[in-house]
């Protein structure tokens, strides 16, 4: 397919044939080491909504045992 847009005869066609050789070993690798930071952001949610909990709390100690 790569081939067939290079030689299509459109220049800009052309030239998005010779981008996506350029970028294809990239562009395969996001699709197979897909990673997302879901979890680190849940925590980071819990830990927010405790320390917001945590403002009426008169000890560190009892604020640290909750976290």
């Amino acid at each position: 397919m790569l081939a067939q847009l290079k030689d299509i005869g459109f220049e800009e066609m052309a030239s998005l044939g010779r981008t996506f050789e350029i970028w294809s070993e990239p562009i395969a690798c996001t699709w197979r080491f897909t990673r997302n930071k879901a979890i680190t952001e849940g925590y980071h949610t819990k830990m927010e909504m405790i320390s917001r909990r945590a403002f009426g709390f008169r000890n560190f100690n009892n604020c640290k045992m909750r976290v």
